[in-house]
């Protein structure tokens, strides 16, 4: 299993370099594996780490990756509760 970490800052600013840094390690990797992503660093961010975390998850999957998610804080969850995405990010696994 490959663990990709998400920085500490994740907005809009970094959103795209991000999402294209996780996909290009994702794309390195065994055919097969999995993918965890691990958000615990993850201290300041706004909506767009939702995206990034939506967009990784969509990539793996279509690379038929098994995905999941780890140290989500109670602020990105209930992020991702306000804009209804929370059931895709809970049940990443």
């Amino acid at each position: 299993m490959a663990v990709l970490s998400l920085p500490s800052t994740l907005t809009h600013d970094q959103a795209q370099a991000c999402l294209q840094q996780l996909q290009a390690a994702m794309a390195q990797l065994p055919a097969g594996a999995d993918v965890h992503i691990d958000a615990s660093a993850l201290a300041v961010f706004d909506s767009s780490a939702l995206a990034v975390l939506l967009g990784s998850r969509r990539a793996a999957l279509a690379a038929s990756r098994p995905f999941q998610m780890s140290g989500l804080s109670a602020p990105v969850l209930s992020l991702a509760r306000l804009y209804g995405v929370d059931g895709l990010i809970e049940t990443a696994g």
